[in-house]
């Protein structure tokens, strides 16, 4: 597959990058070259070989969910810049 510089120009304002042409024509090139490196792999046969769900053959394990008791209010708090009424308390970030 063929890349374009018109294509790498197109990459490059979706990226918001500012390319000069001897940059984009390196790029054009070292992306031509990917590409054809990845094309290679159409060529091989893959037919006899069975779909991998994952890395390893490992199945996820689940735990028994416990109902642990939390953090007290005045620990979780104590190191808060700021906080009152048992809450932390922080700026206002909607306009009102």
């Amino acid at each position: 597959m063929k890349i374009t510089r018109e294509e790498v120009r197109r990459v490059a304002a979706l990226a918001h990058l500012e390319l000069d042409s001897a940059l984009e024509e390196r790029l054009r090139s070292n992306l031509d070259q990917i590409l054809g490196y990845v094309g290679k792999l159409d060529e091989i046969d893959t037919a006899a070989v069975e779909p991998a769900l994952g890395v390893t053959e490992e199945r996820e394990t689940y735990r028994e969910d416990l109902e642990l008791p939390g953090l007290p209010a005045d620990e979780a708090l104590a190191n808060a810049p700021e906080s009152g009424g048992g809450h932390f308390k922080v700026p206002r970030v909607i306009p009102g």
